[in-house]
């Protein structure tokens, strides 16, 4: 019975995850083909660029085009975000791996926003290098109190089947590169720092 029940959680995470890439490469494509729209537009809408805002340039493309999509999202939903990147050198980690921590911070960050009143809203991310690691840290307001740890897990303040596993997925793609987690919960805010090795 025990070995059925994880199968079946192992295929449940399976299936989110594979979810979760489509979802951000989807948002990735998107960004790309806006980006393509405002080169081949640019003469004729000179101004209309000077209104929008400089996309995200921390010298790691998949980064930025992760980063640029999640930022207008995050903006739509009348957050407040500031993003400060860094990225001098070809990282360790996959884009893929990328691609999954940073969309499943910021979606995180996101919800954590919801029920906030406007002015209130806020996102606040870093990431530069520190000696030979990359640091990453996600600040974000948050409508829930301090959390508590679960089995040693932060557990998750969404109630449908299936959330959670983008915390799992990013503890675990850090733990594979051989880096530091670290989550910070107090009352109004929360923040998670990572440390990956580059050497």
């Amino acid at each position: 019975m025990w070995f059925r029940g994880r199968g079946k959680a192992d295929r449940a995470i399976a299936s989110y995850q594979r979810e979760l890439v489509d979802t951000h490469y989807r948002e990735v494509e998107n960004m790309y083909r806006q980006m393509r729209m405002w080169r081949h537009d640019y003469r004729n809408h000179l101004q209309t660029m000077k209104t929008l805002d400089t996309p995200i340039k921390s010298g790691n493309v998949m980064a930025d085009v992760i980063l640029s999509s999640k930022m207008s999202l995050a903006q739509a939903h009348g957050i407040d975000v500031r993003v400060d990147a860094h990225i001098p050198i070809k990282l360790r980690i996959s884009e893929l791996d990328l691609c999954c921590v940073l969309g499943n911070l910021f979606d995180n960050a996101i919800e954590a926003n919801d029920g906030l009143p406007e002015a209130d809203c806020m996102i606040r991310v870093y990431m530069d290098m520190k000696g030979t690691q990359l640091y990453i840290s996600f600040t974000n307001a948050s409508s829930g109190g301090k959390q508590r740890k679960v089995g040693g897990r932060f557990r998750t303040t969404k109630s449908d089947e299936g959330h959670g596993f983008g915390l799992v997925h990013i503890d675990q793609i850090i733990e594979a590169a051989g880096g530091y987690l670290s989550r910070n919960f107090e009352d109004g805010a929360s923040t998670t720092e990572i440390l990956l090795p580059q050497s």
